[in-house]
């Protein structure tokens, strides 16, 4: 534990915008500074740094809080560590009593995790730089490809000796578990329970979070030792502190020179990397030979808007690259590509240039998407009027996904004066296409959650979770209930009287609780229930919850999706609120909840009668079953005309 006295002089030593500006590229504003907030998909800059107050906040998700606290979130590290990372920042020593056999015990699974990575590339190191084989085969490997020992230092690359188990018996002998070290992927487990090194023979390359951590290892096959082999690179698993859809390689590396430039380079693997890091381009990262992801463009994007992928030069390149494309242009990047001559590779150019020209290409050689797609695709084309109309066919997709009306009005312009196409034709196929998206978004989340996990489960790929998700047919009336609770969960709605009859507002998620409650309804879509059950915690662990901030900004993917079409679909909107505009009164959104719920509630009463009647005619049934059926369904009836009754009314206006 750490004793007071250091606490308070770290504390005293911590200044937020030294902190935040680690992970987040921070603009002058006013008296403070402001950037994307790093907690959510955040578009426009809504994170706020105030070194007045010496803490930071987020308009937008409510995330904030001073030095310590946004390091806990943002790191997802413990107190004690978030303390023990500001001290190494201001070189203050920490000051610790022994920790009790208890306390040991508490510290978690990731720290552990965390602490055998940093073991491990201290050890890989050492292999390389000051063991015999490890300077023969390891070190000769990285000089042979031209790489400078500052530039192998930088990266911290190592060597794995030969010898199957050697690295797993030395982390053993230092007292590492066996189970953490499985836990890693730096080593694996046989069926028979013997162990073994999963790196071991190859060159390795340490993936380090934007935080320094070591969360993964790269490993290389020599060139010597590639003939018959697989896998030529073997990477981390995942675990609990390794997600390769959220790590970029070199992203630590080059993140203040990414924000310095405002400009990122992409490439696709880690010498790639580190031979324009030695050419002098430190502004480059990896997707370490995954397809792109939008949880990697969040994590670039908190320091550049703008991004330059190089491609290794041939036409299969970027049609295989057109998803992550689109992706960039979706997520609001400025996207520039570049090809490199001759089929090369960036480490390949490297070699056989200097730095001076090797900067030169790369500064004048960055076209845009557009011009880039009509000069390889038109050669392809040809003239051929089939193949020049699914070119266009493929920009016009490309525009579609960019969320800003300016830019995709540009690109539109400079579209169809390359291809020769008239503008109002562009124009007219991409709002046709932005439709066909956000239809087939509607249909992606018409798939339930338990959808998808029983396809998953049983292998069943994602074509055969759609054609599985018509049997389940939910109730449409539901969507009109997670409408409500996106765009006015937390909002008071009514008041009522508790137990005690003492009065006592009640939110929108409240009132609809109660009512489904009342009449034993739960919501059949596991999406929709979702959302009311974490409205409702919301609401009581976060004062003021804003409930469609956070389902936009949500972790789930699904639910982030379907939260924004939820809130911007209009015509979903005003089917509940009508037509008037602006915010409904506390009148209105109570008879908006009430009228949803009775038409949700006569849905399910129309479906039990039409249930109740089948069973009525089913032959052989006997007379006194008959009769209680008849009973029953004269009994739905009553109901069915009170709700009609309800959902008849007109709602706000």
């Amino acid at each position: 534990m750490i004793d007071r006295s250091t606490i308070a002089k770290i504390n005293d030593a911590a200044q937020i915008y030294d902190v935040v500006s680690e992970f987040v590229n921070l603009k002058k504003s006013g008296a403070g500074w402001k950037g994307l907030c790093p907690f959510h998909d955040d578009r426009s800059p809504s994170f706020t740094v105030s070194p007045a107050r010496n803490t930071c906040r987020c308009w937008a998700c409510g995330e904030g809080g001073g030095p310590v606290t946004f390091l806990m979130k943002h790191e997802q590290i413990s107190y004690p560590d978030a303390l023990k990372w500001l001290a190494k920042r201001y070189g203050i020593p920490v000051v610790e009593k022994e920790l009790t056999p208890e306390e040991k015990a508490q510290e978690t699974e990731r720290d552990s995790l965390f602490a055998i990575n940093e073991w491990a590339i201290n050890w890989f190191e050492t292999q390389m730089h000051e063991t015999a084989d490890g300077r023969a085969v390891g070190l000769a490997y990285f000089r042979g490809r031209g790489f400078r020992d500052d530039v192998m230092r930088d990266y911290r690359v190592g060597f794995a000796p030969k010898s199957r188990d050697a690295m797993t018996q030395a982390a053993l002998r230092e007292g590492y578990k066996e189970d953490f070290l499985v836990k890693t992927g730096l080593t694996v487990r046989r069926d028979d329970g013997t162990l073994y090194d999963r790196y071991s023979g190859r060159v390795i390359f340490p993936i380090r979070s934007v935080s320094g951590k070591v969360v993964g290892f790269g490993g290389r096959v020599l060139d010597a030792a590639t003939k018959g082999v697989n896998q030529k690179y073997v990477n981390s698993p995942e675990s609990s502190v390794y997600s390769k859809k959220k790590e970029l390689y070199g992203l630590f590396e080059a993140k203040k020179a990414i924000a310095k430039a405002d400009l990122v380079y992409m490439v696709e693997g880690y010498t790639d990397v580190m031979a324009m890091h030695q050419m002098g381009v430190e502004n480059v990262v990896a997707s370490s030979g995954t397809a792109l992801t939008h949880e990697q463009i969040r994590l670039v994007k908190r320091f550049t808007t703008n991004i330059a992928v190089l491609f290794d030069g041939d036409a299969a390149g970027i049609k295989a690259s057109q998803r992550g494309i689109d992706m960039l242009l979706a997520d609001g990047m400025n996207v520039k590509l570049l090809m490199l001559p001759d089929g090369q590779d960036p480490d390949e150019f490297a070699r056989k240039n200097t730095q001076e020209d090797y900067q030169q290409y790369l500064a004048t050689h960055q076209v845009d998407f557009i011009e880039y797609k009509t000069k390889l695709l038109l050669e392809e084309a040809q003239g051929d009027p089939i193949k020049l109309s699914r070119l266009a066919g493929n920009i016009i997709q490309s525009i579609s996904v960019i969320p800003d009306d300016i830019t995709r009005s540009l690109y539109l312009r400079q579209a169809s004066q390359k291809l020769g196409i008239q503008e109002k034709l562009m124009s007219d196929g991409v709002v046709r296409q932005i439709r066909k998206n956000q239809e087939e978004e509607h249909k992606r989340h018409a798939i339930s959650a338990a959808d998808l996990e029983y396809a998953e489960s049983n292998g069943e790929s994602a074509d055969t979770t759609i054609t599985a998700s018509k049997k389940t047919e939910f109730l449409p009336q539901e969507k009109d209930i997670a409408a409500l609770l996106v765009k006015y969960g937390g909002r008071i709605c009514c008041e009522a009287e508790d137990e005690n009859k003492q009065p006592v507002s009640l939110t929108v998620a409240e009132y609809i609780s109660i009512n489904l409650a009342q009449d034993n309804i739960v919501l059949e879509n596991p999406l929709y229930r979702q959302i009311l059950e974490e409205t409702l915690t919301g609401i009581l662990e976060q004062p003021g919850f804003n409930a469609e901030s956070y389902f936009i900004n949500h972790e789930n993917q699904q639910i982030a999706s379907l939260a924004f079409h939820l809130s911007q679909d209009s015509e979903q909107l005003s089917k509940i609120y009508g037509e008037q505009a602006g915010m409904p009164s506390d009148k209105e959104l109570e008879d908006s909840t009430t009228h949803a719920l009775a038409s949700l509630k006569l849905a399910i009463i129309t479906r039990q009668l039409t249930t109740l009647t089948r069973e009525m005619n089913m032959p052989g049934i006997s007379p006194e079953k008959s009769r209680q059926l008849l009973l029953q369904f004269k009994t739905l009836q009553e109901i069915k005309k009170m709700l009609s009754k309800t959902c008849g009314q007109r709602v706000l206006g």
